[in-house]
């Protein structure tokens, strides 16, 4: 059987879950360059029409990412469901503060930070140097693709956003989320966790994605443009 089917039988009782860079938005340089493609965007409105729910959990402050995906009516959780967390806000002083003192540009958002070496490989050992130290600190560190990110140290992360998602939802018992790197392996524990008749974990690897990606996934796309093709299919 396609793994997909069970999706396609009953999209009023399915969910579609989305991680952004590097999923539905390919990966720049500059990650305030990214931008998901108007053909993806077409994709996302059709099925915004036709599913239960269609939504996005990203890395990414939750207004950046609305402007990245460009699509009206999807809901969006950022910054990896820290909002969902009131605990979070309670560190988020001093996480901009340990920005402030950093010797490397950070992409600051209202709850954590986030340290890029893409197209500066020079600023590699830096920012690695930067994460552990923001460990000594008391910090939680995320490490992606040439990204580190610093958040503080709650109980949130893409796996509680996905289940928070879900649990407001009772009456959906399938869903997908689709993810290329390391937090969200997170999103497919938070998946799994769920009360679903269908949890399917969905790879959007490339060269880059973590062997642990391929490896937990039900099934892989390789890269954004073949994503884009699964969701033709649904």
């Amino acid at each position: 059987m396609d793994p997909l089917d069970p999706l396609r039988a009953a999209p009023d009782r399915a969910a579609l879950l989305f991680d952004v860079d590097g999923t539905l938005a390919p990966i720049v340089r500059r990650p305030e360059d990214a931008s998901v493609p108007e053909e993806t965007r077409a994709e996302l409105r059709r099925l915004a029409a036709r599913y239960a729910l269609v939504a996005c959990v990203t890395g990414r402050e939750e207004e950046v990412a609305r402007r990245i995906v460009g699509v009206d009516g999807l809901e969006v959780v950022g910054e990896h469901g820290l909002g969902l967390d009131p605990e979070a806000a309670v560190w988020a002083e001093r996480i901009h503060a340990f920005a402030d003192a950093a010797e490397c540009p950070a992409e600051r958002k209202p709850l954590s930070i986030a340290f890029h070496w893409r197209g500066r490989p020079e600023a590699e050992p830096l920012v690695r140097r930067i994460g552990e130290q923001a460990e000594g600190e008391g910090f939680r560190v995320r490490r992606g693709r040439m990204v580190i990110d610093v958040l503080p140290p709650v109980a949130a992360d893409k796996g509680t956003a996905v289940r928070h998602l879900l649990a407001a939802r009772p009456a959906i018992d399938r869903a997908l989320f689709a993810g290329d790197d390391t937090t969200d392996l997170d999103a497919f524990r938070g998946l799994r966790e769920s009360v679903l008749e269908t949890a399917l974990c969905v790879a959007v690897a490339t060269d880059e994605s973590p062997p642990e990606l391929r490896e937990r996934a039900d099934l892989a796309v390789e890269g954004t443009d073949a994503l884009l093709a699964l969701l033709r299919s649904l």
